[in-house]
């Protein structure tokens, strides 16, 4: 099963260390999946030897961007995340933020994507200070879940 609570992960990032493997770990809401997503994702897999994907709750989703959102439930967008093979191991956290869950991992690779700079992205002391590294890869204009939001309300909205 990729679906794991952070005890579990917790155990899978210490097999992976002794193993002397690089563990990447990225989060957010990802809530519909599209081509900049995937994309993103596959690239951070590249970075080491497996991805780990912490998503927001939905409670955490709505405090972040609003009632009307999360439109999949934290149970449908960890089944989607964990069907992609570039995807390791997934996770939900709800609090506010991942820096506990980072904190916790201390992955070998923090990523981000380029609408964030690194001095934003949270978790960004804990894993330096462990020897790790944290990037910010390419954004994909257009790309965004709040663009296929307006399409589908355009196409689908007022008639």
């Amino acid at each position: 099963m990729k679906i794991l609570s952070l005890d579990q992960l917790r155990t899978e990032r210490d097999r992976f260390r002794q193993a002397g493997k690089k563990v990447v770990f990225t989060n957010g809401c990802f809530d519909l999946l599209h081509p900049g997503h995937v994309r993103y994702l596959q690239q951070a897999r590249a970075l080491g030897d497996a991805l780990i994907v912490a998503l927001n709750s939905d409670r955490s989703v709505r405090e972040l961007k609003g009632d009307k959102r999360p439109i999949l439930t934290e149970a449908e967008r960890s089944e989607v995340m964990a069907a992609l093979a570039c995807v390791d191991f997934v996770t939900v956290f709800d609090e506010p933020t991942p820096r506990e869950i980072i904190a916790a991992l201390l992955p070998d690779i923090l990523v981000k994507g380029g609408d964030w700079g690194l001095d934003a992205i949270i978790g960004r002391e804990e894993v330096e200070a462990a020897g790790g590294q944290v990037m910010s890869l390419a954004f994909v204009e257009g790309c965004s879940t709040t663009d296929v939001i307006e399409r589908i309300a355009e196409r689908y909205g007022q008639k």
